[in-house]
């Protein structure tokens, strides 16, 4: 049996100090530096984001400064872009790159909220994990074979089955008329609309997947017991607690639309005019613009006026974002109205 030393014999820092409730005795911290490291290096990483943060904004605006002084805010609505008469515009790109962004989310937000619905609420057992890992796979396409595909095989097919019909149909018709016009080639604003859509749904299905199936199952239960169909389950009981993540992979998959290059520049037909509205005319984007043009362009307006265009290009990603979290503030400011 082993003796009981006195107290005494322990060292003054070594004694456990014993709580008069019960609760366990405090250990004494073997690392002390650690958390101070640990707190550096997290201060570290957020300042070191902020500082590139606006290492980039400062030097697009450097970079674009002689068309600032030259242009100034009307490079927003000049739709001339003409490097031989050195005459520069960004109204054409901007109107590509929010059009095209526009109906990758006007279709791709429907396909992913059914994808996500269907694996979390619908999906057999057998088929959820393949058809899961499947969705996310496309995810890792490369955007130049999207591009290749959209231009090969994916236009001929909608200038064909879709652009041809729709123009034999409603020649006659004076607004639906010109909302078709276009060469019958399948290149425009629609084509890259669609392809974008298809790069950005991986995205926002696998995002809405992961938030659905983190909703307590007790709420769900109780929405089913209650004589709820799976629709107003998902409705009013699944949206609502994960609105914030359903937002959030929404604006994932905007930020991948408007930052996209390769598969737009593909299928957008890169046209620098503006003829008409048609969803079948040829247009031109921010980001293909860059890609086209910034390797060729020459000391001057010309390549100050294409960062202009990504100078803008960065301020329509922070508008997007900021609205998002105005958004999600006025949601959480209607919960506590409404309780």
């Amino acid at each position: 049996m082993a003796a009981t030393l006195p107290a005494s014999h322990y060292d003054a820092n070594e004694m456990p100090r014993s709580d008069p409730r019960g609760r366990p005795p405090e250990r004494r911290r073997a690392i002390p530096w650690a958390d101070t490291l640990f707190s550096v290096l997290a201060h570290s990483a957020a300042i070191l984001t902020l500082l590139l943060l606006l290492g980039i904004i400062v030097s697009l605006i450097v970079g674009a400064a002689p068309a600032i002084r030259e242009y100034g805010l009307s490079f927003l609505w000049r739709s001339e872009w003409d490097p031989v008469k050195d005459q520069y515009g960004g109204l054409v790109m901007i109107y590509g790159t929010l059009a095209t962004s526009l109906i990758a989310l006007l279709i791709a937000v429907p396909v992913s909220f059914g994808i996500a619905l269907f694996l979390t609420e619908l999906s057999p057992g057998w088929l959820r994990r393949p058809l899961g890992v499947a969705i996310e796979l496309l995810a890792a396409v490369p955007s130049i074979v999207y591009g290749m595909w959209g231009l090969l095989v994916f236009s001929p097919v909608l200038s064909r089955f879709v652009q041809q019909p729709l123009q034999a149909a409603f020649k006659t018709t004076p607004l639906l008329k010109d909302l078709v016009s276009g060469p019958p080639v399948g290149l425009g604003i629609l084509s890259a609309g669609i392809i974008l859509a298809i790069m950005i749904i991986p995205f926002i299905a696998a995002v809405m997947r992961d938030v659905f199936e983190v909703t307590p199952p007790l709420l769900k239960e109780s929405g089913y017991g209650l004589g709820s169909t799976t629709w107003e389950v998902v409705f009013k009981v699944v949206l609502p607690y994960t609105k914030t993540g359903v937002i959030g992979g929404i604006m994932l998959g905007l930020g991948r639309a408007l930052g996209e290059t390769m598969a737009v520049t593909f299928v957008i037909g890169n046209s620098n005019q503006l003829n008409s509205a048609s969803l079948f005319e040829a247009a031109n984007s921010i980001t293909s613009a860059l890609a086209n043009e910034f390797a060729e362009a020459a000391d001057g307006l010309h390549q100050a006026s294409l960062i202009y265009l990504g100078l803008v290009l960065f301020f329509i990603t922070f508008v997007v974002l900021a609205l998002s979290k105005l958004l999600l503030a006025s949601l959480k400011k209607g919960e506590g109205t409404r309780a």
